[in-house]
């Protein structure tokens, strides 16, 4: 990981400067956009085919048993590996994958037993594996920096604070030894330690020692102030790697798997016949669920990433019926989530209409407290915004959005209510009954309706060259009778 951020900063350097390259990385607004769009665009991609495959709580179940696996690791590595308690090691990855896989493998098995359903084998699965991971946590690592808050809770507004530092000049380490002029002397009791003396006893005894000598990083050696000249060092946001390197693992899984995981999302049945391995993409699918989730804990936190596996996706899914633009709107919507999310969390809705007006507005009016400052979580922001943009979609989705629903239902009513004037006019017209049928002064009452709205509908009627009257009464022109023919040969006789 080190040596790909030293590559990558070696490669912007080549076309900005190394004090703008450290201003951009320092920027927290910068870096918070830049990790929220990654995290975006790697779960939106997972996040579509766990929409379309009816697994979207899935996502949710896995970003939360994922830290069974960490805890397991976590125990192996230092218990049986001996290694030094590393929470970014990629072993902890790996037991989050581990248990994002075994979470879907026991939900499967309890399903195939044909006695509870998905969604209920599902809700017995994850909290059991989690009330695992819980109970190891508070038994075996309640000293050690490893608990729910810290693997649950991130906060993407201080991932520009995790950095690597990669030094490019005067980089050299220093060595402070006892003769050098820097060395800092000082005095050290011997034997008050062993001997249980205080060091003002007579018989305490002392020897000179260095309290600075060792040897000191570059960085470290300016920051004490033993080099004169400051070395050239780069800050590199961590999660920015990895969540880097995870979006392009999802994006080539689903650019070299596009077709099998299209065929077994929406029929594997046929996929098996064709000679597919539908069980064997889905939990490839499922590890690189666990891999995503796992990977933007400690930046973003789960609250995020579970809204960014499904809100995009569900509001891509909103919008059109074609997967390969899903999967191009949908890490849209999440980029565009985290930006004006982080907005938000600055006191400014869509970047325009400032928060803080709104609550001294509310204030005044209905009664605040006199709570008018905005000071929220930077994640929590994000996943408002996507949730924003999901009801501008539901609503405004020119097929399935609420306002092209009422409106297909209006014309819908007309077309029903047109046909009926128009069928009672067809049926009567040219037969002995039709003069009192079909007269403009008695219409309404056939038709069951009041006199205005039986106007109204006539005038329409007649407006569309529909209709035409004759005398007192009502006639269909040659447009109105082929439409009733139309209507009859494909919705009467078709049905």
């Amino acid at each position: 990981m080190y040596a790909l951020e030293q590559l990558i900063i070696h490669l912007l350097l080549s076309f900005v400067p190394a004090d703008q390259l450290n201003a951009t990385l320092s920027d927290p607004r910068t870096v918070a956009i830049l990790i929220g769009a990654l995290v975006s665009i790697s779960t939106a991609c997972l996040g579509v085919f766990l929409l379309l495959r009816k697994m979207s709580l899935t996502g949710d179940a896995i970003s939360h048993t994922v830290l069974l696996g960490i805890v397991v690791a976590f125990f192996v590595m230092i218990g049986l590996l001996g290694m030094e308690a590393d929470l970014s090691s990629p072993l902890l990855v790996i037991g989050a994958a581990a248990a994002g896989v075994l979470t879907v493998m026991l939900t499967e098995l309890i399903q195939r037993s044909g006695l509870v359903k998905e969604d209920a084998a599902l809700g017995l699965v994850f909290p059991l594996l989690f009330a695992i991971a819980i109970i190891l946590i508070s038994r075996y690592a309640d000293d050690v920096h490893l608990d729910t808050d810290a693997v649950l809770v991130g906060e993407i507004g201080v991932a520009w604070a995790n950095t690597n530092s990669h030094c490019l000049d005067n980089c050299d380490d220093v060595v402070i030894t006892p003769d050098d002029a820097r060395a800092k002397m000082g005095r050290q009791c011997i034997n008050c330690q062993s001997g249980g003396l205080n060091p003002r006893d007579p018989a305490a005894i002392f020897e000179e020692v260095c309290v600075n000598c060792g040897t000191y990083t570059a960085a470290q050696a300016w920051r004490e102030r033993l080099i004169p000249e400051s070395p050239q060092l780069i800050f590199w946001p961590r999660a920015l790697t990895l969540m880097a390197l995870v979006t392009l693992l999802n994006i080539g899984f689903i650019v070299l798997f596009y077709k099998e995981l299209k065929l077994t999302s929406f029929d594997s049945s046929l996929a098996h016949a064709l000679g597919f391995r539908p069980a064997l993409l889905n939990y490839g699918l499922m590890t690189l669920v666990s891999i995503t989730a796992v990977s933007a804990f400690d930046a973003v936190g789960s609250v995020l990433v579970v809204a960014f596996f499904i809100i995009p996706a569900a509001t891509a899914y909103l919008l059109t019926d074609r997967l390969a633009v899903m999967l191009l709107v949908s890490p849209l919507f999440g980029t565009l989530a985290a930006i004006t999310g982080y907005e938000l969390a600055r006191g400014l809705f869509l970047g325009i209409l400032p928060v803080r007006d709104v609550l001294v507005f509310l204030d005044r009016t209905v009664g605040l407290g006199g709570y008018t400052e905005w000071n929220t979580s930077i994640s929590a922001s994000m996943v408002m915004m996507a949730f924003f943009f999901f009801v501008i979609a539901w609503i405004a989705s020119p097929r399935y959005g609420l306002v092209s629903a009422a409106l297909r239902r209006r014309v819908q009513r007309q077309q029903f209510i047109h046909q009926t004037v128009l069928g009672h006019i067809y049926h009567h017209q040219n037969t002995p009954d039709a003069a009192s049928e079909l007269g403009l002064e008695r219409l309404h009452e056939h038709l069951g309706w009041t006199p205005a709205r039986t106007r109204l509908m006539v005038a329409r009627l007649r407006a569309l060259n529909l209709v035409t009257t004759e005398g007192d009464w009502l006639r269909l022109t040659a447009r109105g009778e082929r439409q009733v023919r139309d209507f009859i040969h494909h919705h009467l006789r078709a049905g």
